[in-house]
């Protein structure tokens, strides 16, 4: 089957939007993510999956810890700074939960440190064990077909 066959099959899930941030050393770095998800609620564990040849890779495994920041509709603009597809003019703001850096005015941080990880394939497994969180209100940005969109909610008829 062909690989471009496969992720246009892949991009017919729609999903939110997320930046994977870590700091190791003196360096922060993000990376724009859709593959992340909920494992389990006791203990409380999330995975993201990180591309074998991403620089992301190594900061995570050096620093040991991450945070998983959910965008809202109104942070297109960060997702595609930190995807390279638009350098972000004003810089990027971050704030720190235990000095793992987080997107300023995301719908929610999830701060982790690295349970275990897995090398699957061309990509790398990371489970998160939480250990903290930052909620606030808002809408959710989300990726369908390769391109970006917002939330619409459905009403149901009685």
């Amino acid at each position: 089957m062909d690989s471009r066959v496969f992720r246009n099959a892949m991009g017919k899930f729609a999903t939110g939007v997320t930046i994977i941030t870590t700091k190791a050393g003196n360096e922060t770095r993000g990376m724009t993510a859709n593959a992340f998800m909920s494992v389990s609620m006791d203990p409380k564990l999330i995975t993201i999956s990180i591309d074998n040849n991403a620089h992301m890779l190594k900061k995570i495994k050096t620093s040991g810890k991450f945070a998983v920041n959910i965008l809202s509709d109104k942070q297109q603009n960060i997702s595609m700074h930190f995807a390279g597809q638009k350098e972000e003019k004003n810089g990027i703001d971050f704030d720190f939960i235990d000095d793992v850096p987080i997107i300023e005015d995301s719908l929610a941080s999830v701060v982790c440190d690295v349970d275990r990880y897995y090398e699957v394939g061309d990509h790398t497994l990371f489970i998160g064990k939480v250990m903290d969180l930052y909620l606030q209100d808002g809408n959710p940005l989300t990726f369908y077909c390769g391109k970006y969109g917002c939330y619409q909610e459905v009403e149901y008829a009685n």
